[in-house]
């Protein structure tokens, strides 16, 4: 073996040094890369994610500016205020057969009521019979709400005649035996500089002379309450109508969202829901203090709707949620912050954030000075839900609803 081919051998043979350190250097580098493979796709997925987000959050106006007010703290429900389970003894009426009754009168033993599509029924043993429809048909979606008409408000008047508050097409009286509708305030006219969007409640005096009915918004209409609940602002009325002259005269305003309406029996003033502010105000509507308006009750446990006469001389009030104490008000939470309200309404349609409030009906009977002397609850709505008005008569409650697909009667004496 010549010199070259030795040193071939001996290269060939030469010992190596074998360490840990090489595969331990190699494994680090491989998962250092991994990583941030991992960091970059996540950031790239957050960001794709993100985008559509900031989109809505710079671009995409709000529907609604809403105002910063201030609830007081929510009584605590104790007392009268106890919740219980009393309205669940209630039994549904016509259930699948109508929908929305927001408020109920009645004639004698016949229930009226008017309903979601646009119809004023009278309710006789187990038939319903169309009484008048306000509107024209089509009927059934929101966007054909406005024509179909809503009838919500209903009195009777001292000739037998029905007085009726549609949202969208205005005051009407009704011959509840030929059906005959006169109307007597046309809906979204203008009047003292605001158009008349939502009209909402009505009262009667004994001589029919005057109705009393409350404008809830002149910005919202009925189908977008809960943009006026949440915008909360203060453009709500309460307006006078002279059947004999046939004037037209703004008592109050600068209300959030006034609701039922009630006159007192001395008819120098009138009771009105101050919805979103959870209370009850008084305003005098003749007299020496015409005019001039009060609170009949602060701080309302709920969120009040209509008012109506007891047989015990108070007034049942109906709210179809409230502001639990012990427990969370979200409403109450989100007065105080306008900029989350905005971005919800980005995100979220009326629709898809109903079913995201919590249902609790309480029916309260109220008498002068704001006193509580007993109330109804169903806790989840399970029976009565989103009730809108507790009618007395002959010994039972009927309970109107603007959403529910039936009446519920719940009967007094077992109270």
């Amino acid at each position: 073996m010549n010199e070259t081919e030795g040193l071939r051998f001996r290269r060939v043979n030469r010992p190596q040094v074998i360490t840990d350190d090489l595969p331990e250097n190699r494994s680090k580098g491989s998962g250092t890369y991994s990583g941030k493979v991992f960091k970059v796709t996540l950031i790239s997925l957050g960001c794709f994610l993100l985008l559509p987000l900031l989109v809505i959050i710079l671009i995409i106006e709000s529907p609604i500016h809403p105002e910063v007010f201030s609830l007081k703290e929510p009584p605590l429900m104790k007392g009268c205020w106890e919740p219980n389970v009393k309205l669940r003894d209630a039994q549904r009426l016509f259930e699948d057969q109508i929908t929305g009754p927001e408020s109920i009168a009645n004639i004698g033993d016949v229930l009226y009521a008017g309903t979601a599509d646009g119809k004023i029924v009278k309710l006789v043993g187990r038939r319903i019979i169309t009484v008048a429809r306000l509107g024209k048909l089509p009927c059934g979606s929101k966007e054909e709400e406005s024509t179909c008409g809503r009838p919500l408000g209903i009195r009777v008047g001292p000739n037998g005649t029905l007085f009726v508050a549609d949202a969208y097409l205005g005051l009407f009286e009704v011959n509840p035996t030929t059906g005959e509708a006169i109307r007597l305030v046309s809906g979204g006219q203008v009047v003292a500089g605001r158009k008349l969007s939502f009209i909402n409640d009505v009262a009667v005096t004994q001589d029919g002379k005057k109705l009393y009915f409350t404008d809830s918004s002149s910005r919202w209409q009925r189908r977008d309450y809960l943009q006026l609940i949440m915008e909360a602002t203060a453009d709500g009325r309460v307006l006078e109508y002279d059947t004999e002259t046939r004037e037209l005269t703004v008592l109050m305003e600068n209300l959030r969202f006034p609701n039922g309406i009630q006159l007192l029996p001395d008819e120098e003033s009138v009771l009105v829901a101050e919805t979103t502010m959870a209370r009850i105000r008084r305003v005098h509507v003749a007299g020496l203090n015409k005019g001039g308006m009060d609170t009949f009750i602060d701080n309302l446990p709920g969120f009040p709707d209509n008012i109506r006469p007891s047989s015990s001389g108070g007034y049942w009030v109906a709210m179809s949620a409230v502001r639990p104490n012990p427990g969370f008000s979200m409403l109450d939470f989100l007065s105080q912050r306008p900029w989350i309200k905005k971005f919800i309404f980005k995100l979220f349609s009326q629709d898809v954030l109903m079913k995201f409030v919590p249902r609790y009906s309480l029916v309260a009977e109220l008498h002068d000075g704001g006193v509580c002397t007993r109330s109804f609850h169903d806790p989840g709505g399970l029976v009565a839900a989103y009730v809108s008005e507790a009618h007395e008569h002959a010994g039972s409650l009927y309970l109107g609803s603007f959403r529910s697909p039936y009446i519920a009667k719940l009967d007094l004496s077992s109270d």
